[in-house]
């Protein structure tokens, strides 16, 4: 297997970030650094990142969680915040999240040990639709809300086309539905924004066609065999 994707698959980084990590000399194989990311890695070679052992999970693991607010999609932080692993102590394996939601937005994250798998959720050419729930503050007029649907500037970055409905609408706030492919940092809000509104709560509700369904908040499940399928496109 390709050293990058070997990095990968042991979930220590995205392929992307491995070719860094590798170019940087912080991967080792068999105590000597390697600066090549297509080099092989055989069967029983021991593999290093920053001075740690990395290898596959024998086991993958799969589960989704509903974020609290208050909590940073992050194995550590340095600033000692609150992260998603804390959420995750009773858990005997070690698993980590898919992408990311702000400490402020709720909702589904995946959690999983397996590489490959979250390589292929994050990459933008597999386009997996991810749905949110927006409540917005300020009046969001048939104007605003067609800009949103084309696409709109959120400085120096204008974002792709997206469904935008609204769901329930009263004299101040809009509670509106929102599915993107795209994953911009903070993009959602940014976006209302950019035509003069503000997001007081945000929920992500689905991620292609996995659901959050009725899980409460804090808590985790295992993702079902068909829910994995269904995200490899299987």
């Amino acid at each position: 297997m390709r050293l990058n994707k070997y990095i990968a698959v042991t979930g220590a980084a995205s392929r992307r970030k491995a070719d860094e990590l590798i170019a940087a000399g912080k991967v080792r194989i068999d105590g000597k650094t390697v600066t090549t990311p297509g080099i092989d890695v055989a069967d029983g070679q021991s593999v290093s990142v920053n001075g740690r052992e990395v290898s596959p999970a024998a086991k993958k693991l799969y589960y989704i969680l509903n974020k609290p607010k208050g909590y940073i999609t992050t194995t550590a932080d340095e600033k000692d915040r609150l992260t998603v692993m804390d959420l995750l102590k009773d858990l005997p394996e070690r698993v980590f999240p898919v992408g990311r939601l702000d400490g402020l937005t709720t909702g589904l994250l995946i959690l999983t040990n397996d590489g490959e798998f979250a390589y292929r959720l994050a990459h933008p050419k597999h386009e997996i639709l991810k749905t949110y729930r927006a409540l917005v503050r300020g009046v969001l007029s048939k104007e605003k809300l067609a800009k949103l649907r084309r696409g709109v500037d959120i400085g120096g970055y204008v974002t792709a086309p997206a469904h935008v409905r609204i769901v329930k609408q009263s004299a101040n706030s809009v509670l509106v539905e929102i599915r993107l492919g795209e994953g911009k940092n903070r993009q959602i809000r940014k976006m209302f924004a950019a035509v003069g509104c503000r997001v007081a709560e945000l929920e992500r509700t689905a991620i292609g066609g996995v659901r959050l369904g009725y899980l409460k908040q804090g808590h985790i499940r295992k993702m079902t065999r068909a829910e994995i399928e269904m995200l490899l496109g299987e």
